[in-house]
């Protein structure tokens, strides 16, 4: 018998293992949708005997996480700092960008294309947001979390912050996005503006860097248009 209840009082968990997955149901058959990194903190919406409804505070994305995977607490968490490199050795585990930590990190000096870069030729994962599997989307936002900016979890949520920015103006750290022929947005990346062309790094496959025009993503290596361009956004001030 299962053990149910609706969240009769402030019910909070946190994350204490590098990264575990968040599922559309209550089931380790359920497809991944996110990550929960850690140090992530979340309300605790639902739970069930061996699966847990939350919510996350950063952007409140909810989903399913297994009982075993988190620590329950009375109170909200709230860690100040945040990795800023690939991966970081401490607390007997290997923690991930965009990790929050209770511990002080060396300054990031970076450019947000440069942190993007860190991360090319990590496999693409549904859901992931790690540099052991990432998602487009997943992608954009942990880049730009290391630089203090908080943005959606999904491209179509992405889509609506910001700025929209037309072609001839695009910066470096612009967001394109991509839709398909229903026109919903499937796809988002981080332009990169070159004298010669303007770029685009993004979870496809792998995290790579493809050619940008007006038409949309051209693949050198296949001679072909991947996405089709739906609209430019500058979330940077």
């Amino acid at each position: 018998m299962y053990l149910k209840f609706q969240k009769l009082q402030d019910m909070y968990g946190v994350c204490l293992l590098t990264a575990i997955p968040m599922r559309c149901g209550a089931s380790d058959k359920s497809e991944m949708t996110n990550q929960v990194l850690y140090g992530e903190t979340f309300d605790i919406l639902l739970q069930e005997e061996k699966w847990s409804k939350i919510r996350l505070h950063h952007d409140q994305y909810e989903g399913w996480i297994d009982n075993k995977q988190y620590q329950k607490t009375t109170k909200k968490v709230k860690n100040k700092y945040i990795c800023n490199r690939r991966l970081i050795a401490a607390k007997q585990l290997i923690l991930p960008l965009g990790a929050f930590v209770d511990f002080e990190v060396i300054p990031n000096k970076k450019t947000i294309i440069d942190t993007a870069k860190s991360l090319l030729n990590t496999p693409y994962l549904w859901g992931g947001r790690t540099c052991f599997g990432i998602d487009c989307s997943g992608f954009t936002q942990i880049i730009f979390r290391v630089h203090h900016i908080s943005i959606p979890r999904d491209a179509y949520q992405q889509a609506t912050t910001g700025n929209s920015i037309q072609f001839t103006e695009i910066q470096n750290g612009d967001l394109a996005f991509f839709a398909n022929l229903d026109g919903r947005i499937i796809h988002v990346g981080i332009l990169i503006h070159n004298k010669k062309n303007i770029q685009i790094i993004h979870a496809s496959g792998k995290v790579r860097i493809d050619i940008l025009d007006e038409k949309g993503i051209y693949n050198q290596e296949t001679s072909s248009y991947t996405h089709q361009l739906h609209s430019i956004r500058r979330i940077i001030k």
